[in-house]
């Protein structure tokens, strides 16, 4: 695939070429970019919508999960008719129809030690948008060993974090944030309520990373925790310390 615009792409992308700081230049670097998406729930649904209309070139989508009806109060990229249903399947099919242009890479099944260094090695760049410690945990090593950078981002009732790690090293990652790896698995993933447009915010944040990462266009939350309780509209910033 020609990383050069088309016409057509031309069009399309017309509100994000006219802004000054981005212009062909960084919508070609979207084109030529490759992403690869862990997790197609609250946040993933989302993230994956806003990368494959902002023309990312090739996107990934990874989950093993089905649809579920208690998913639609906050999972916007699935329908009623679809409960049950292989959720990267029937993303696959709804970002097709968004957009045609983007390359996408379905997969069924999720990230394993045995898989992830031959997955995400073919990556630019890993939205984490998992549920569960034991996947970010792998989705962070792996990472750091393929020397890729990723975009965290998690939820939980009306709270949001979002981070970028391992971009630029030397760079902070999961581990710096939550050294302790046992502690974390032995509490358990809490299964805690969630605002439904809760994963819309930091979804959408995730993306906006994603973007300036890519391009070079604005400055990403490297080193940095971002938190926001919907609740309030507080924020707080954390910056991460890294060692050399």
């Amino acid at each position: 695939m020609s990383n050069i615009l088309t016409d057509s792409e031309k069009e399309r992308y017309n509100r994000q070429i006219i802004l000054p700081e981005f212009g062909e230049e960084g919508q070609a670097k979207l084109k030529a970019a490759k992403v690869l998406v862990v997790g197609l729930g609250g946040l993933g649904s989302v993230a994956s919508l806003y990368l494959t209309a902002a023309g990312f070139g090739t996107i990934g989508i990874m989950d093993d999960d089905t649809v579920a009806i208690h998913n639609l109060q906050r999972q916007i990229l699935y329908r009623e008719d679809e409960v049950e249903q292989s959720k990267a399947q029937k993303a696959g099919e709804t970002l097709h129809r968004l957009n045609s242009n983007v390359q996408l890479a379905v997969y069924n099944h999720r990230m394993t030690p045995e898989n992830a260094e031959q997955i995400v090695s073919q990556y630019d760049l890993v939205l984490d948008c998992t549920d569960n410690y034991a996947a970010r945990y792998l989705i962070n090593d792996t990472c750091v060993k393929c020397g890729k950078p990723f975009v965290y981002g998690t939820i939980g009732d009306t709270k949001g974090q979002l981070a970028v790690f391992n971009y630029q090293p030397p760079a902070a990652n999961y581990r710096t944030l939550y050294p302790n790896q046992a502690a974390l698995e032995a509490q358990g993933n809490l299964n805690k309520g969630v605002m439904g447009v809760l994963p819309a915010v930091i979804a959408s944040l995730q993306v906006n990373e994603a973007v300036k990462i890519i391009t070079g266009v604005g400055t990403p939350l490297k080193d940095t925790l971002f938190m926001i309780d919907l609740m309030t509209n507080e924020t707080m910033r954390f910056k991460l310390k890294v060692e050399n």
